[in-house]
This record gives C-alpha cells, sequence and structure tokens, in this order.
C-alpha cells in the first residue's frame, strides 16, 4: 500500500468547522461561534503544513506520545528490563520523545459525513520505537457530534509486550480567536482539588498537593491573570481531576470562558490528570493568516495520565498489556455564556 501523503481533512457540523491533518493527528483550526453568531477560529496554528513537519510548531493542536508528558532521565525500568529512551528536554524525554506521534503521518482509515461527522486516524508504532518496548497499534477518530461538540476517542492496544501507554491533545486555544492576543484574560474553572508538584526540571516530585490556599486553586472560576504572576514561568502542571461529576462515564474536568466573546469551553475526560498549560515557552511564532504568538497566547488543557508515572510508583500506572485496551476519551463542548 502507498504511504499515506500528509494532507488537511474538514468536518462540520453546523456552526462547527473543525480542519485536521494527518500529520499528528493536529487539529489545525476550529471554528467557533460567539455570543453573536460571528465565527473564529480558536486554536493556534498554521495555513500549510509545513511547520507542523519540520519542527517549528510547538506541538500546536497535536496528538503527542506514546507518553505524553515528560518521562525522567529518558528512561524507566518495566519488568526489570531498563529502557533508555531520546532524551528531548533538558535531562529528561517530551512528549514521546524525538520523533513522537505528533510527527508522524498517520493512516486515514474512514471519513463520515451526514449527522455525525467523523474521522478515524490509525497508527502502527513499532517494538523499540523511540525506545518504547512492543508494537502498539494505536486509533483516534475525531467527531462532531450533538450541538456544538467535538469528541476524540483514542485507543491503543499492545501487541505483544507491555508498554506505558499515556496520549494527550495538545491543541492550544484561544477562545476571544487564536489572533487575538494572549489568554490571561480568560476564566477557568477546573475540578482538581490536587496538583502534582515539580521540581526545577518539571518533574513531579511525587507529592499530590492539595490546592486549597494556592494560586493553583480553580475550583471557583476565577481569571488566569489574576494569579499567574504567583507561580514562577506560567502555569504549566498536572491536576489531578478528582471532583467534577460525571456524565456518560467521562467527568467535567474544566469550563474555560472568554468574557470578550462570550465563549465557554466545557471539557469533558475519563483521564486521572489533566496539564493545565499556558503557553509559557511560546516566543514569537508567526502562525495563520501572519499572526504572531506570543507568550500566553492560548492555553492547553492535555488530559492525560500522570507524567513520569512509569518512575512514580505511587500514581495511577500507564502500563498496558497484551489483551488489555488502552481508552482514552474527551468532549469538548462549545456554548456562550449570554
Amino acid at each position: 500500500m502507498a504511504e499515506q501523503q500528509p494532507q488537511m481533512f474538514q468536518l462540520k457540523k453546523g456552526d462547527l468547522h473543525l480542519t485536521v491533518t494527518n500529520i499528528g493527528c493536529t487539529i489545525t483550526s476550529l471554528k467557533v461561534p460567539d455570543a453573536q453568531g460571528n465565527l473564529a477560529d480558536v486554536v493556534l496554528g498554521f495555513d500549510t503544513l509545513t511547520p507542523y513537519m519540520d519542527g517549528t510548531s510547538k506541538y500546536f493542536g497535536c496528538i503527542v506520545g506514546r507518553v505524553a508528558n515528560r518521562i525522567k532521565d529518558g528512561g524507566f525500568t518495566l519488568n526489570g528490563e531498563r529502557y533508555s529512551l531520546p532524551v528531548n528536554n533538558g535531562p529528561n524525554t517530551l512528549h514521546g520523545g524525538e520523533k513522537g506521534f505528533d510527527k508522524v503521518v498517520w493512516k486515514v482509515e474512514e471519513q463520515k459525513d451526514g449527522e455525525t461527522p467523523s474521522i478515524k486516524f490509525s497508527y502502527h508504532s513499532h517494538d523499540g520505537e523511540q525506545g518504547f518496548p512492543g508494537d502498539l497499534d494505536v486509533t483516534a477518530t475525531y467527531t462532531l457530534n450533538g450541538k456544538m461538540e467535538l469528541r476524540l476517542d483514542m485507543e491503543a492496544i499492545p501487541r505483544n509486550k507491555p508498554t506505558p501507554v499515556s496520549l494527550a491533545q495538545h491543541t492550544y486555544w484561544n477562545l476571544a480567536g487564536h489572533n487575538s492576543g494572549d489568554i490571561l484574560g480568560h476564566s477557568v474553572q477546573l475540578w482538581g482539588s490536587h496538583v502534582t508538584p515539580v521540581d526545577d526540571k518539571l518533574i513531579p516530585t511525587g507529592e499530590l498537593l492539595p490546592v486549597e490556599g494556592t494560586p493553583f486553586d480553580f475550583r471557583i472560576a476565577k481569571i488566569i491573570g489574576s494569579t499567574i504572576d504567583q507561580v514562577p514561568g506560567g502555569y504549566d502542571h498536572n491536576y489531578v481531576l478528582d471532583c467534577g461529576e460525571t456524565n456518560d462515564g467521562l467527568k467535567h474536568a474544566v469550563k474555560v470562558k472568554d468574557p470578550s466573546s462570550s465563549r465557554v469551553l466545557d471539557l469533558w475526560t475519563n483521564a486521572p490528570g489533566m496539564q493545565f498549560y499556558t503557553g509559557n515557552f511560546v516566543n514569537g511564532i508567526t502562525g495563520k493568516g501572519g499572526a504572531v504568538y506570543n507568550k500566553h497566547a492560548g492555553l492547553c488543557l492535555e488530559t492525560q495520565g500522570f507524567p513520569n508515572a512509569v518512575n512514580q510508583l505511587n500514581f495511577p500506572s500507564i502500563i498496558v498489556s497484551p489483551g488489555e485496551v488502552y481508552k482514552h476519551s474527551m468532549v469538548y463542548k462549545f456554548s456562550v455564556d449570554n
């Protein structure tokens, strides 16, 4: 079979217009109406595919894996065997290594139009790829369903060896529009009563820190800019999703509002954690339509297994064995706050 070529695909349902590419299963554009019905593209990204392939993109919009986030010192031990991974973030492995799932071309399995438009991608990750053990078959399906909802369902099946799996969706959101400046005026309510604090290399220390009385407390909605100065570098922390209501097997993780457009995003997931990241390392990247993305131009809501869980035994395990199926779902529900 001929190798898949990088290309863009579009899904539309009512006022929700999604563009994705098979490079890294990346969301390149999502147009959402405001209170007046005006559409704006609310994700940071690029007009062409080149930046997604050449490393210009700072993980904009993609699915990261085999293991999202950081693995301490680029390695782990599993069943008595030591595995070494490429180091690409100081002394650590970040988002699957030098060529993670975000930098490969996925196969398009099917695209459906109609009442619930969807597109399904697949990728076969071979034994030893980026140092990880075992063959792994991965699928990711984006669906526009119901009223103003984008759903992502990811599955991974190990074929012959136990392996760590923790995928994450790494879109940078700006509900005022991708070219509207920073997200410091956005309001966030986050259903996590603990974070996993990190050391100076951004590796979790292993403790679970109650957010109460700290700048990490978003259990009651607040403006990001009101406390970000109290967090050195900005927010880039994993929250334990432990206090949201559940619906259809998914937990309410976060609600984000943009006062200027009245757009609201509610995210539901079945993952145990979520990295809340305020785009601290974005620095003058030229994106769609010539927009320049600077620090805090977007925020990421990366539902995931806990960072460095392979080396932190008190964290929920991310090891998946042959015969088991990794399933990770999220629903992005858009609305307006009238």
